[in-house]
């Protein structure tokens, strides 16, 4: 599905993403210096969870406000020049094959994103993610980490690596991705892994079918060289920027705050009130340049999910349409795969953003979280998330910033948070709700999302009625 922004191209390296504006393109040569801000703007402020720096003294404030995790970023990407070499000692190693999922955390590793994580977790890593949330550095300190990125293989995989120290690593199509080092094999304890990421072993969790439940009886564990950057070649690797990438494009747009704000829905006003009122209120408490991080998740979703390639769409209709402004946007993809494991899944979300660069995460209602598999109610309460990401370690540094629940005001016709003393003018609409309206042809209230945006969901979901209609013929003609 091609996307609605059309530019000039031109030679830099983001210039392929085309939610980076023009403006900013001309500037890429360009090399900032950040300006000192002598007070912390954040001190004495009931807004913010917590703050991120000291609360004495002069405060530097530099556009890549917050050390990623471990104090640098991870890039598990060998050297071109190192590339030929690699995969030809590959070549006499036990071959472990990847699934698709499998490949999304590899991206998520080789990128950073789980810095100072260098391969799939090892059991000690393993436990303490496990059972603690976080990891232990060789200094004693520790950062978050609340959900396992493991590989798990077979009977038959184990007993063909052997006594092997290094096995390569073949993707879904059969291509080498890369290899694992001084690997550690340990047992796969499913039951265990799905109860304390969850808190229920209820059938019906999205992830556990997809990807726990058909894996194998191991994980193995280990470091982890990657061949090359991954890519999907779905015409949206351009939004796939890299945590380095991202902390580059803070620095040429002069941020002086950077706050992130996840999803996996389409934008609808109620999402953009959020975005622009949290710009709204970093400015009035000082800043000059907040850039909004625009991440959706772009790695495995539920069936019912919208797709990525039609969310992206949608999220550039809503940048054309005015609702946010390009000037100070990015909108990039987050390559993680979705757990939907609510306050454990939001560390995670939260964590990855601080190696991205960004020292501000907006939470609502219920992050990361999905209905009760088998029971009719929230599988997690709606409030834990926020209040989790407020006590976490290893989070202490970024800055969380919980918001009110935004419904549709039927009086004012518009998306606004909710108003507890007027609760009867207030329509909440889920994301079911909203994929109903589409799906059905009903339009939603006038406000709830830009008419540009809401004809990319209802043209996708007028094909996907076709391609329905269209199998059950088939089906029936058979």
């Amino acid at each position: 599905m091609s996307l609605t922004i059309r530019l000039h191209i031109t030679t830099t390296q983001f210039n392929s993403n085309p939610l980076i504006t023009t403006h900013e393109r001309n500037h890429h040569n360009t090399r900032f210096v950040a300006k000192p801000i002598c007070s912390n703007p954040l001190i004495r402020s009931p807004f913010f969870g917590r703050m991120s720096s000291a609360n004495k003294g002069c405060v530097v404030v530099k556009s890549s406000l917050i050390d990623p995790d471990g104090g640098s970023l991870v890039d598990l990407v060998v050297k071109e020049s190192e590339r030929d070499l690699k995969a030809r000692d590959a070549e006499s190693m036990p071959m472990v094959s990847l699934t698709r999922i499998d490949l999304e955390w590899v991206h998520v590793l080789s990128e950073g994103w789980a810095s100072p994580l260098r391969g799939f977790m090892r059991e000690d890593e393993y436990l303490q993610s496990l059972h603690f949330n976080c990891l232990r550095m060789k200094d004693g300190s520790l950062v978050n980490m609340s959900l396992p990125i493991v590989l798990a293989i077979d009977d038959e995989a184990k007993e063909r690596i052997g006594a092997s120290n290094d096995v390569a690593l073949a993707g879904p199509d059969g291509d080498l991705v890369g290899i694992l080092r001084s690997i550690e094999i340990y047992k796969h304890n499913k039951e265990e892994r799905i109860a304390r990421t969850w808190g229920t072993t209820a059938p019906g969790l999205p992830y556990v079918e997809e990807v726990i439940t058909p894996a194998g009886n191991w994980l193995i564990g280990g470091d982890l060289e990657v061949l090359k950057r991954i890519k999907y070649n779905d015409s949206l690797d351009n939004y796939r920027l890299s945590p380095q990438q991202l902390r580059k494009e803070f620095d040429k747009r002069q941020a002086d705050a950077v706050f992130a704000f996840q999803l996996r829905n389409p934008v609808h006003n109620g999402h953009a009130l959020l975005m622009n009122d949290t710009r709204r209120r970093l400015l009035e408490m000082g800043y000059k340049n907040p850039i909004l991080l625009l991440h959706p998740l772009g790695g495995f979703t539920k069936v019912d999910d919208v797709p990525l390639d039609v969310r992206m769409e949608q999220h550039s209709k809503i940048l054309e349409d005015g609702v946010l402004d390009p000037e100070t946007t990015i909108v990039a993809i987050f390559p993680s795969p979705m757990h939907y494991a609510g306050p454990t899944e939001v560390q995670w979300h939260a964590k990855a953003r601080i190696n991205a660069g960004a020292n501000f995460y907006i939470v609502g209602r219920d992050p990361a979280g999905m209905g009760h598999p088998t029971e009719k109610r929230d599988l997690y309460d709606p409030d834990h998330g926020k209040k989790v990401l407020s006590m976490a370690p290893g989070l202490e540094k970024l800055n969380i910033l919980p918001f009110r629940v935004a419904a549709y005001d039927m009086v004012g016709k518009k998306m606004a948070f909710f108003d507890p003393s007027r609760a009867k003018d207030f329509l909440f609409i889920s994301g079911t709700k909203m994929r109903t309206y589409a799906r059905t042809g009903e339009n939603p209230p006038d406000g709830f999302m830009c008419p540009g945006g809401w004809e990319v969901l209802v043209k996708y979901y007028e094909s996907l009625q076709t391609e329905e209609a269209t199998a059950a013929t088939q089906n029936a003609a058979v």
